[in-house]
């Protein structure tokens, strides 16, 4: 080859070896951006959660890490003196938020915008007194309210626009009711009593009409916080005075029956929740600043696991992430959401880094959004 030809090859060459690194690069940048630094395709994913704060007057709208769990603050609704928000309920659509004010004796709506904010709909609803506890049935057509010192339940049908109309007159639910939850069936309802230490249970008829079952069940003194599974055959209670937890199985009739009357857990449980493959029950324990878990074997029975994890501070509810990795919880002492996820096989928790997350003010509820 003479020196004219090779010294053209060699630029060719030159301009090749150039064009497959750019080409490269550009491909490497590109992935990067994709992958959110390198963490996995979705390490920068999110979903929302909304949790009340009383003290604030307000609801704040959270965004949880899908990968990692990690929570962070995005917004929070203007603050209203007078409130004191507590229950949540959020729509089936995902279009409305519903939020019981305990100090006010009503009920708030938002609208929920594509990327999960707030915006506050018209007046406020009237309900009983000292309203808490709300769910919604699955169909999405009635929201429930346990009214903690009016002693009732009140019912509302939901339009289409998220407006709720009260059906008839609010219903008798003992003394102070302190949780309320509905089957995933949507047939029966069913609250506590922590003063008397037992279960009211109802039926939920198709126009909304709640029918009581009859004679209370019996579950611990204190009686507080409520978890049923996701097929409904099973119910429990956690048990505050008398530190326990209780199991009950769900007939098909909507009654109770005791399985076992009193798992020790840790002091003055509160909240509890069941992980969404049902294998297993979280705890939260207020007076002693930890959390019990629990295998659920096929019968609905109970094994503790090995010991208490730390990582909270009087500790108020309990939320599984639906996606089921990991456990959130409200913690009254430090304004802050715990995140921990768990063993899929054994259950046991491991705190997430940077966890317990400042909210700002003592949670009292949380709502995981699908």
């Amino acid at each position: 080859m003479n020196p004219q030809r090779a010294a053209h090859a060699a630029r060719a060459g030159k301009n090749c070896l150039h064009l497959i690194f750019v080409v490269a690069t550009i491909l490497i940048a590109t992935l990067a951006a994709s992958c959110g630094g390198g963490g996995g395709g979705s390490s920068s994913a999110t979903h929302n959660a909304y949790v009340s704060l009383p003290q604030a007057g307000a609801i704040a709208l959270l965004r949880i890490k899908t990968e990692t769990g990690q929570v962070g603050m995005a917004s929070q609704t203007a603050p209203v003196v007078g409130t004191s928000p507590v229950g949540l309920a959020l729509h089936s659509s995902g279009k409305f938020l519903y939020v019981a004010n305990s100090a006010q004796d009503t009920i708030s709506i938002f609208n929920v915008a594509g990327d999960g904010t707030l915006t506050q709909t018209g007046t406020t609803v009237a309900t009983g007194a000292g309203p808490r506890a709300m769910a919604l049935d699955p169909s999405g057509h009635f929201l429930l309210v346990a009214n903690n010192t009016g002693d009732t339940i009140s019912v509302f049908s939901v339009d289409a626009s998220g407006g709720l109309t009260q059906i008839g007159s609010p219903v008798a639910a003992g003394d102070r009711p302190a949780d309320l939850k509905i089957t995933p069936s949507g047939d029966f309802v069913y609250v506590t009593n922590p003063n008397g230490g037992f279960v009211l249970g109802y039926s939920l008829a198709g126009d909304g009409t709640l029918t009581s079952l009859g004679a209370p069940f019996a579950a611990r003194v204190g009686a507080g916080f409520i978890a049923i599974d996701s097929a409904g055959k099973f119910l429990y209670t956690t048990n505050a005075t008398d530190n326990s937890v209780s199991a009950f199985s769900i007939d098909s009739g909507g009654f109770l029956h005791t399985i076992v009357a009193q798992y020790l857990a840790g002091t003055a449980p509160a909240g509890i929740a069941i992980d969404p493959s049902t294998k297993f029950l979280y705890v939260a324990n207020q007076g002693s600043n930890n959390m019990a878990g629990f295998t659920i074997a096929a019968d609905g029975e109970l094994t503790p696991m090995a010991s208490f994890v730390s990582g909270v501070t009087s500790p108020l509810f309990v939320s599984a992430d639906p996606a089921g990795k990991f456990i959130y919880v409200g913690n009254q002492s430090g304004n802050g959401i715990s995140s921990f996820s768990y063993d899929a096989t054994t259950g046991v928790l491991t705190s997430v880094s940077g966890s317990p997350f400042d909210v700002g003010k003592a949670p009292a509820a949380i709502l995981m959004a699908p």
